[in-house]
């Protein structure tokens, strides 16, 4: 196993800058973009518990949803970045939508973003995404207060 010269800290930029490549792709409405961060081999599980697993069916699977629906725009916060070894990682985040043509966050579409990140050949790819609706059932006051954490991003 080839020891990474790059710090911890340098890894976890690196991790941290694959989310956002994530969300940005999400952002454009560009499957492409979208799945480029993505192993060949990875896996989506999208926000309405659609499954689907490598690069290429990643993308067919986005683009008729941003041919055929206007997306919202994510806002998403990094929680932490753990190391399960040295190239192998689990990324935590919270996110938050904006719908086309609105400027406040839809509390109904929070969610909890989870990565996990694995490094092949000197560079980090998602191999699994998992977009988990945070609505937190019976207990409105976590949803309120997620949505104040997220609006402050705006």
């Amino acid at each position: 196993m080839e020891v990474s010269r790059i710090s911890p800290e340098g890894q976890e930029t690196e991790i941290r800058a694959l989310y956002q490549q994530l969300l940005d792709g999400w952002n454009k409405r560009s499957a492409d973009a979208m799945a480029e961060p993505f192993a060949e081999d990875g896996e989506l599980i999208g926000f309405d518990g659609s499954q689907v697993i490598g690069k290429t069916e990643i993308v067919a699977h986005l683009q008729p949803i941003f041919a055929d629906h206007p997306t919202p725009v994510y806002v998403g916060k990094v929680r932490n970045v753990r190391f399960l070894g040295p190239e192998v990682a689990v990324l935590r985040a919270i996110a938050g939508m904006v719908p086309r043509g609105q400027s406040d966050i839809d509390p109904k579409l929070n969610t909890h973003h989870t990565l996990v990140t694995v490094k092949r050949e000197g560079k980090w790819y998602i191999e699994l995404f998992q977009n988990t609706p945070a609505q937190f059932h019976g207990r409105p006051e976590l949803v309120q207060k997620m949505t104040e954490e997220l609006q402050q991003l705006l």
